[in-house]
């Protein structure tokens, strides 16, 4: 996504504009703290598998972009 430091809401947002094709959250931890970072796809054309979930915001904005990259391969072939 990028170096500099962002907010969880910031990373969200930008996920969010990104990946529109997705449904993206944080989930919590059993004692209420942030936990991993979730997206459920709406949208066939931005990926394949239904629900991906990460440790991190980067990790989970490098694997919808593979997402991305996988959906738009399908329809190519």
């Amino acid at each position: 996504m990028n170096t500099r430091t962002v907010t969880d809401e910031q990373a969200l947002d930008a996920l969010r504009r990104e990946y529109a094709g997705h449904r993206i959250w944080r989930a919590r931890r059993g004692d209420g703290a942030p936990g991993d970072w979730c997206a459920t796809l709406h949208d066939p054309d931005e990926g394949i598998d239904p629900t991906i979930i990460r440790s991190s915001a980067d990790d989970l904005w490098d694997e919808l972009a593979q997402e991305r990259r996988r959906a738009r391969s399908r329809w190519s072939l």
